[in-house]
């Protein structure tokens, strides 16, 4: 049975807008498997954000608000004492995954909505505890905010969180979002970079129909 495989960052503006892409392929996949590697965009900074960083960001989410029409707050950039380190969101996402790993895909949604619309930091562990915990009790989980805490600080989670940047270091995977359909083992890229869904649904048709 295929299966897609999504690299991604909760914190990269590209895949925030290919969310509803994403989920509009999905609608017309019903059984097929997701799975998703979570790819560090700028895992482990320590240094608060720059003005060469802000300017180099700012055009850049401001093409995703007009590309995507969703709601995108510049609040973290405008934010002095902002680092943008990509490692506790990513985290976040493997805890959730290891509470209910059907929960994944909707844990990245809730820390994108968070960042990129409201505007909250989620390199905070207690915005990520909080945001965690609401996701999960949607899964009947019903984790409250220090436990995720807990879990978010976990040696486990933060080596499972290693691991995936490690994979995704390996397939040789450096920008966000990237799709990527398996089928028995091999490994066929859809998308490296933002796609409209029926150009993805395309992609995945020549894939298929390519001879074995």
């Amino acid at each position: 049975m295929p299966s897609l495989i999504y690299i991604a960052d909760p914190m990269c503006a590209w895949c925030y807008g290919f969310g509803p892409e994403l989920y509009a392929l999905l609608a017309g996949l019903k059984d097929i498997k997701l799975d998703i590697v979570v790819g560090g965009l700028r895992p482990y900074e320590r240094s608060t954000i720059d003005e060469e960083t802000r300017n180099t960001l700012a055009p850049q989410w401001e093409k995703v608000r007009e590309v995507s029409g969703l709601p995108l707050s510049d609040a973290p950039l405008r934010r002095d004492d902002f680092v943008f380190d990509t490692e506790p969101a990513c985290r976040a996402i493997s805890a959730a995954h290891s509470l209910a790993p059907e929960s994944r895909l909707a844990m990245l949604h809730a820390l994108q909505h968070v960042f990129f619309s409201d505007g909250l930091d989620i390199t905070r562990s207690d915005v990520l505890a909080q945001v965690g915990s609401a996701v999960l009790k949607e899964f009947g989980n019903d984790v409250d905010a220090t436990e995720f805490f807990g879990k978010l600080n976990e040696a486990e989670t933060i080596d499972a969180t290693a691991t995936d940047f490690q994979q995704t270091r390996q397939w040789g995977i450096s920008g966000f979002p990237t799709l990527v359909l398996e089928r028995d083992g091999r490994l066929d890229l859809i998308t490296s970079g933002f796609m409209r869904t029926q150009e993805m649904v395309d992609r995945m048709q020549a894939i298929i129909d390519q001879p074995a």
